[in-house]
């Protein structure tokens, strides 16, 4: 399934109905009475998540959304019959923005969670609304109010726990096809990852968390280089962040520096979640190479060396990352990369 997060879409609410004027045949009663029946209410556009849904895909297909008006009122004190709602499901992590002003309508994060995007009108009365001693046989009316109608942006920001972030090629695809189900595609070019993947990570019976493999970024990433701010927002909705750096590379320090500088650049309260550092492809270099890695300080982070391929240090990876999950805690002050 193509993996769309991003969607603009026109909804109106349904008209309300027009009130009846309508006079019934009775002895003794001016005109007969007014039994006009007052208008339906028109229907409303409702926006619900649904946790079965991972894509904004079927916005790309229809962008338009109206709601049935509301039926005009009758005779006999007969009220028209309201329009139905229509709901427009979407998938958990869905922000509803106005696309007019920019603003926020509603950040969907839960389940079953929803919106009124789009309101129908009131139906307006019939004239047996308006009968009064002074007025005995009314021929007011009112006209149903117009539903409302606004453009919305809807964008999917994934729910994760924890963010693989690194530069292309730096192992994030395989090493989430080792923790997790997810089998993303795997291949020795930049950019093999063009979409975000999600995959469930079992820590032992019970206890499980999220990871998100988020595509590679590189540097001027945070101005729309390479595959640009397209997948960055993604992370702004993870609880931990993973730095994963290539350890067959001789710029390991340098590759973290760049990441923390596209992270700050693109949004600096992302320095501020719980960091990991994990060194991968050690299976690539030799003693003396993994000894130097050994040597590389950052700061505080817990730093894990590990072979996806191999196996090597993933266990004790997934068991500091689950420790993160459970026990977040704010990395501090945004460093300043060196």
């Amino acid at each position: 399934m193509k993996f769309v997060d991003l969607a603009q879409i026109h909804v109106a609410g349904g008209h309300g109905g027009v009130g009846c004027v309508s006079f019934r045949r009775e002895k003794f009663v001016p005109k007969g009475g007014p039994d006009g029946g007052n208008g339906g209410h028109g229907g409303s556009v409702i926006i619900r998540t649904n946790r079965h849904l991972s894509t904004l895909l079927d916005f790309q297909y229809r962008r338009s959304y109206a709601a049935p008006r509301g039926q005009h009122g009758l005779g006999a004190n007969k009220s028209g019959k309201s329009g139905n709602d229509i709901t427009l499901e979407v998938p958990v992590g869905t922000i509803v923005r106005d696309a007019a002003t920019g603003e926020i309508l509603e950040d969907l994060v839960d389940e079953g969670q929803e919106i009124v995007a789009a309101r129908g009108g009131a139906g307006g009365r019939g004239n047996a609304a308006f009968a009064s001693a002074i007025d005995q046989a009314p021929r007011r009316f009112e006209q149903g109010e117009e539903g409302e109608q606004r453009e919305l942006e809807l964008e999917l920001r994934l729910l994760a726990d924890v963010g693989l972030v690194g530069l292309p090629n730096a192992g994030k695809s395989t090493l989430i096809s080792v923790i997790s189900a997810a089998r993303p595609k795997i291949a020795d070019y930049p950019f093999t990852t063009l979409v975000p993947n999600l995959g469930i990570v079992r820590v032992d019976m019970g206890r499980s968390f999220v990871v998100a493999d988020i595509p590679g970024l590189i540097e001027g990433a945070h101005a729309g280089k390479g595959l640009g701010t397209q997948f960055l927002r993604h992370i702004e909705r993870t609880r931990v962040l993973v730095f994963l750096l290539d350890g067959s590379k001789q710029s390991v320090r340098s590759d973290y520096d760049i990441l923390l500088q596209e992270l700050k650049l693109f949004n600096p309260r992302l320095l501020r979640k719980p960091r990991i550092v994990a060194i991968t492809k050690i299976d690539a270099i030799d003693a003396q190479e993994l000894a130097a890695l050994g040597r590389l300080k950052f700061g505080k982070l817990p730093v894990v060396r590990i072979s996806a391929i191999a196996g090597t240090g993933v266990k004790e990876l997934v068991k500091v990352m689950w420790s993160k999950v459970k026990h977040p805690k704010l990395t501090g002050p945004v460093p300043t990369p060196a």
